[in-house]
């Protein structure tokens, strides 16, 4: 991976390299959060369970590399499929590009700061439980945004 291009976010997702794709993420740790789906209606809710590789202080992976040994079913988002994946949240920076919007101002591309996602109350940093620990996923529901 080579050297970031200066304010690359702004550019659509299509044109951005491998490095600055993975740099684009805001480091809030929803998406490795599980989701319950409705099986009658399809309506998918949020939990605070997290997945037993993300860290829940801090809200980042253990083992990103090898993320897909530990957790088969660990999704790698891509170009092709982020405007498919409704449940990611609406802070999300690969669904804002997705969609032509801006970044938000507190996002680290932009402050320079990787805490800036906590201090806006965006990370589940410190606010969620390993599946390890969680028991019952019903039991976790919440609502993030």
């Amino acid at each position: 991976m080579g050297a970031l291009r200066d304010r690359f976010w702004e550019l659509p997702l299509a044109e951005l390299d491998e490095g600055e794709w993975e740099a684009l993420c805001d480091g809030c740790g929803r998406c490795c959060l599980h989701k319950i789906e409705d099986e009658d209606t399809g309506a998918i809710e949020d939990t605070n369970v997290a997945c037993k590789l993300l860290d829940t202080r801090t809200a980042r992976c253990s083992d990103y590399r090898n993320r897909k040994a530990f957790v088969p079913d660990c999704m790698r988002l891509t170009l092709r499929i982020v405007e498919d994946v409704e449940w990611l949240p609406k802070t999300c920076a690969y669904r804002l590009r997705a969609a032509g919007k801006p970044l938000p101002d507190w996002h680290h591309l932009k402050t320079g700061d990787l805490s800036s996602v906590e201090r806006a109350g965006v990370s589940v940093a410190g606010r969620v439980i390993s599946e390890t620990k969680a028991g019952p996923l019903e039991h976790h529901v919440v609502e993030w945004d």
